[in-house]
């Protein structure tokens, strides 16, 4: 596939250019915060925007040329996420406390070889509210020197001390239209690049790697086939479906919050078919199936399954048991005989 790039003016990012002006407004000005909080849904860009600010601080550019340049030693080890001053954090496991306070006593260091030293941590709504407190004193006394980027899915989710302390930066779903062009642009063929871009939910992430991973669109083919499984299923052979899924994600919400996300993709979809809506479905390729369901089953059922699935997705937030919220879905979802 042909790799086409955004303008460099844009930072390289795709659908948040009032963030990129955003930043770049504030570091002509020198008026840089310390701390930042992106939020947004996964694979929305948090990181993309987070790493090019962080080569916006350190590009060794001269003064008065385009910053970020991604051309010196900076952009490329940073880009590389390998520059000595970059500190990633929360990418693989939810931080825990001895973590923050590793991370804060690394971020504390003089620069080895840049303006800043910069810690972003990812996926930061996962961290516990103890955790999350122990970053507070380093946002009320930082070092002149010190960056923090928290990344997450939602502000709620981060303690308000800390809120408070850092420059909010809500990113929010890109145009469909945009990333289908985008992918087009890129090589890939117009109908497969529809169908990305309205599965995407406006993230562009999701959607450069559904253009390069088939398995993405695989799981949610499987993830389709296994609701139709499930409606078409009696109370027993639904809590069968519901043991073999929570088995098969085993601690790994992540999974199951994916296949929720297909799952209520599918029932708004359904729902907009209800009501007659000339909204065209997100899941296109499965648009028979969904006008064939939504004249067996009525509008108030659809909103039912609709409202459940979206409440499940919540309670993965939580501590819920993943089989017991599978199971209590299960049994609000219609039968084909509806």
């Amino acid at each position: 596939m042909n790799d086409v790039a955004p303008p460099a003016d844009n930072w390289r990012i795709i659908g948040h250019e009032w963030a990129v002006d955003f930043l770049r407004r504030a570091l002509l000005h020198g008026r840089n915060r310390q701390a930042y909080l992106i939020t947004g849904s996964p694979a929305l860009g948090k990181m993309r925007l987070g790493l090019a600010f962080a080569m916006a601080l350190n590009c060794e550019a001269e003064a008065g040329r385009q910053r970020p340049c991604f051309a010196c030693r900076a952009c490329a080890a940073i880009s590389r996420r390998s520059h000595p001053d970059l500190i990633l954090a929360g990418a693989d496991a939810p931080l825990k406390i001895d973590d923050i306070r590793n991370v804060l006593r690394l971020l504390a260091l003089k620069p080895y070889s840049a303006r800043y030293r910069i810690a972003i941590f990812a996926d930061f709504h996962l961290v516990a509210p103890l955790a999350q407190d122990a970053l507070l004193k380093t946002l009320e006394e930082p070092a002149p020197h010190a960056i923090v980027i928290l990344l997450a899915t939602s502000a709620e989710r981060v303690l308000p001390t800390i809120r408070s302390r850092a420059q909010q930066i809500p990113l929010r779903p890109i145009p469909q239209q945009l990333i289908k062009t985008q992918l087009v642009l890129s090589g890939c063929e117009e109908e497969r690049a529809e169908l990305i871009a309205r599965l995407s939910g406006g993230r562009m992430g999701w959607a450069l790697k559904a253009v390069e991973d088939e398995a993405l669109l695989v799981f949610r083919q499987e993830i389709l086939d296994m609701l139709r499984d499930v409606l078409a299923g009696t109370r027993l052979p639904r809590m069968k479906i519901s043991d073999q899924l929570s088995r098969r994600a085993g601690r790994d919400k992540a999974l199951l919050r994916n296949v929720l996300e297909i799952w209520q993709s599918y029932w708004r979809d359904v729902l907009l078919q209800c009501y007659d809506s000339p909204v065209k479905p997100c899941n296109v390729d499965r648009r028979d199936e969904i006008r064939a369901l939504a004249r067996r089953i009525t509008t108030a059922k659809a909103h039912a399954a609709l409202a459940a699935t979206g409440s499940t997705l919540r309670a993965l937030d939580t501590n819920a048991n993943p089989r017991l919220a599978l199971d209590a879905l299960f049994l609000t979802y219609p039968g084909l005989d509806a």
